[in-house]
């Protein structure tokens, strides 16, 4: 089993809490797209980052001294979105962060795919950015099959924790010898299922962490799952879409 999520724009730079285990599988392909980020203007990375004027700064600052081989952050400790504190991965236990180690990797616009402890410098660049490279539209035909490749070459079940925005970088590349199944957290309003973003994050935050606090392995104990006041909704859920839905509402 593989566990996806999500990457967060809030990143941090920690050398000192964990060692890194090594470089990230795709680091050529990212050095390429460090070299067309530096490339450009500071009004057009703003306009490419769609933030405010003291992010832009931050952001071109690290973009002007951005090493990739070394004073790197395990990526693990590296975002500090709220899905990352929920996660808690700084009070994990040995044998959870050895969970993590095995199970869990992180998608990203930058790097592509990540595991955990894979040494990385912070960056900005969401999935859907419209930045074109080496002759591609946008970063999901940059990377192309690349990230699912990886998946693949390691295992035939594939839980998605991710966004769809992240998501579908994978899902359309992965052969059908493997499974992929989403969890989606939510509410019940007006006879639907409503997702709301900062709770959606937290619950796929908790849910790692419950993975790897129970060693979870099997597809066959997901339904378990009721951390945050959530529980599964048989009727809602199929073979490849469980949903949760907070207070069992």
């Amino acid at each position: 089993m593989r566990i996806i999520i999500a990457p967060a724009k809030k990143m941090a730079v920690d050398t000192d809490s964990f060692a890194v285990d090594g470089l990230p599988a795709l680091l050529e392909r990212a050095e390429r797209l460090k070299a067309a980020l530096q490339a450009m203007s500071p009004a057009a990375l703003q306009a490419l980052w769609r933030c405010n004027d003291a992010i832009a700064r931050q952001n071109v600052e690290r973009l002007s001294a951005m090493e990739l081989r070394r004073k790197l952050t395990p990526a693990i400790l590296s975002y500090e979105g709220i899905q990352y504190q929920y996660m808690a991965p700084r009070v994990m236990e040995t044998a959870q962060l050895d969970y993590l180690r095995a199970h869990l990797r992180i998608l990203s616009g930058f790097y592509g795919l990540l595991r955990p402890f894979d040494g990385v410098t912070p960056y900005r660049l969401e999935m859907q950015a419209k930045l074109s490279v080496d002759g591609c539209r946008d970063l999901y035909e940059f990377w192309g099959d690349a990230p699912a490749r990886l998946l693949a070459a390691e295992t035939d079940f594939v839980l998605n924790l991710a966004s769809r925005e992240y998501s579908k970088a994978v899902e359309p590349h992965l052969p059908k010898s493997v499974r992929f199944l989403t969890c989606t957290f939510g509410e019940w309003k007006d006879g639907k299922v409503i997702e709301k973003g900062a709770l959606c994050k937290m619950a796929r935050g908790q849910m790692v962490r419950w993975l790897a606090e129970n060693n979870v392995t099997d597809w066959a104990d997901l339904p378990a799952f009721d951390q945050l006041g959530y529980q599964l909704q048989p009727e809602l859920s199929t073979e490849n879409h469980l949903v949760f839905l907070k207070n069992g509402a």
